[in-house]
This record gives C-alpha cells, structure tokens and sequence, in this order.
C-alpha cells in the first residue's frame, strides 16, 4: 500500500506546520495562549480561518474545501505536534460533521460557511453523568411544545462548550433512557435563556464545560435535519472523532519522542552525554517502533472510518484507539522517567505532552472500552 502523500496534502502539512512554528512556540507564546482568560487565541484561530484549515471536510459548495479523513488526520497529526488548544476538533471535526451528516441543505447553507470562515465556533454536547462512553445512553429530554422543544438536563465535558457560539446537543424526543431511539441534534445558541454554562480548563489545558438546560426553548427549526433518528449519525461522527484524535496522538507522540532524543544528547552525567548509556538507547528504540506502530494504524483508521460497513469502520476504529492507548501511555511513561524529575514540570514540554495523551486516551472511548467493542465486532 501507498503511505506516501499527495503533492497537495504535503503543502497542506507544509503550512500549517508553518503557522505552529511562527503563532505556537511553547515556552511564550503557547503558555501566553493556555492562560488567558479565553484560553484560545483568536488571533490563530482566525490564522487557521485563512489558510483554510477551518475548511477541510467541508464541502466546496459551502464554501469549504473538501478532502477526506486523510487530510484531517494531516491537520490532527500537526496539531497533536504543536500542542494546540484552539476549539478545531470541537468545530471542525465534530460539529461540521454532524451538521453536514445530519443537517437540511437550509443549515447547512448557512452555518457552514461561517465555519469555514472562522466567524462560528461550535461544541458537541453529548456526554452525560453515568453514561461512560455508551452513546445510546442519553437522559436530556427534548418535549414538543407548541411550534419549538423544550430541553431539559445536563451535559458534562462539554470540549470548548464555553466559548462556542453554538451547542450541538443530543436529546431524547421518545424512547427509553438506553435505547438511543428518538435521539434528536438541536443546535442551541449559547445565549438561549435556560442555558448555563459551567466553563472550565482540563488537565491538558484545553478548555471544557457542563452544561444545563432548564426549560431551555428552541425553535423547531434547531433539530438538524427535522429528524430524531440521529443515532446512526452520532455514533459515526463519535468515529470519526476518534480517529482524529489517533491523528493528534501519534504527533504528540512523535514530538514527545524527538524533545527526548534531544534531551539525552544534551543531559550529561558522569561526563557524557546520558544517550551513550545503552540502557536509555533501548528504551529509546522502543519508543520509535510504539511511534510507528501508533502510525500504522492511524493510516488504516483514516482509510476505513468513512467505509460503509459499519461493522468494519468500528473494528478499525476500535483498533486504532485502543493501541493509542497503550502506545500513548508508554511512550509518554519513558519520556518522563527519561526525563527525569524535570518530566514533570510545567517548564519542559514533556508533561504537556504526557497529559494530553492521557486526556485522548479518556475521549470517546479508552482502550479498555475499545477493546470490548473490537472483541464483540467477532
């Protein structure tokens, strides 16, 4: 198989690995970003806006420009590197999905474009207390009142839920709490009365919140599409998330494996370099081969996640998560003990790192989760 890239996808990887260097550099400028008070710049947002980052997977006739999971893993893989905390996975990857899988022609022709444009921000709300990662499991109710709903209950780890413009939110409209029947997507603007918003920052810095909907009304045009059958949607979307972020694992991945090399070519002990020991040389060869397994299967969860058996897009997906998992946390686990006491420091890169590979691990699925799924696809 061809693992080599297009001419196009290695001057869009040229780019936006171009913007990180210049908008992104870790000791001042990412560290000015992470402890703002909005913590995401608009400056780079708006910056990814024009060099059409904001675009990918979004059809040309709304102004996007198109492509297919391998140009976003491209995206995801420089933006794992980099240690960016701007919403892009909570936009792009997310919300544009689910507004052009479950969308009518009528939102899609007016939100999209905004999207691309980088004037509409958007946040997936979905994940419940007690839920785990059972996306059928949903106790927000949505009730028919008059011409609009009326939605009520709570979601958790909202990813950028306080700074989105728009809440993409599944609620139930019938069914059982665990049946996933009656599932509807309503887009809620952030301002609705009703709506509280409890922002806050992850271990990783990124920005996340719990959201609440007490008599929250929206007009009958808020349900994507005017479907409540959004399950099938949901649980593709969660997939196509997920293999964004096996994208953004494998770059942090590669990042963190290169600031350790680099570390032990500086750190001397006994008046030598400690990359002479053999000891470390081992255990950084075992980091490489977890980095380039971890980037095997990244390729094959782009290739398969838009596949139209079902059945084989969650086993590839599956597949990839769970290695990250594991892959993740082991190459994060050497670089810090490598590292040494400083590892763990907010001074050194490493940590970052490590926290954020714990915190993808955790989302839409950790290994252990998909491990269950993968064995039960047999």
């Amino acid at each position: 198989m061809d693992f080599n890239f297009s001419s196009e996808q290695e001057q869009l990887r040229d780019t936006v690995n171009r913007l990180i260097e210049r908008e992104y550099e870790f000791n001042k400028q990412r560290h000015a970003i992470i402890t703002s008070a909005e913590g995401y710049s608009t400056k780079v947002w708006q910056s990814m806006a024009e060099i059409g980052m904001l675009g990918m997977g979004i059809d040309e006739s709304h102004g996007g420009f198109g492509g297919n999971m391998t140009d976003i893993m491209i995206v995801m893989d420089a933006i794992g590197r980099g240690l960016i905390v701007e919403p892009y996975f909570a936009t792009v990857v997310l919300g544009a999905s689910l507004i052009q899988w479950a969308g009518s022609d009528a939102q899609k022709s007016v939100l999209l474009p905004q999207v691309v444009d980088g004037s509409m921000k958007l946040a997936f709300a979905h994940s419940e207390s007690g839920a785990r990662y059972d996306l059928k499991r949903v106790a927000t109710v949505a009730r028919k009142d008059g011409n609009g709903y009326i939605i009520n209950g709570e979601k958790i780890v909202v990813l950028h839920g306080g700074i989105a413009d728009k809440i993409i939110v599944s609620a139930a409209t019938s069914g059982s709490l665990n049946d996933g029947q009656g599932m509807g997507l309503f887009l809620v603007d952030a301002t609705t009365p009703g709506v509280t918003i409890q922002s806050y920052r992850t271990i990783d810095n990124q920005s996340a919140a719990n959201i609440h909907f007490d008599n929250a009304r929206v007009p009958a045009e808020a349900l994507l599409g005017g479907n409540d059958q959004s399950l099938d949607i949901v649980e593709k979307v969660a997939d196509i998330g997920a293999t964004a972020l096996v994208a953004e694992a494998v770059g942090a991945m590669e990042a963190l494996q290169k600031a350790t090399l680099e570390y032990l070519k500086t750190r001397r002990q006994f008046g030598v370099p400690i990359g002479k020991f053999q000891a470390l040389q081992h255990r950084m060869v075992d980091m490489l081969m977890y980095l380039e397994l971890a980037r095997s299967v990244a390729y094959l969860a782009a290739v398969k996640v838009q596949s139209p058996d079902i059945a084989e897009r969650q086993r590839v997906v599956s597949a990839a998560k769970n290695a990250i998992g594991r892959y993740g946390k082991l190459v994060a686990q050497e670089a810090i003990q490598m590292h040494g006491g400083m590892g763990i420091t907010d001074e050194l890169s490493a940590s970052h790192y490590f926290r954020r590979l714990t915190a993808i691990n955790a989302t839409f699925g950790d290994a252990d989760h998909h491990l269950a799924r993968f064995s039960a696809a047999y």
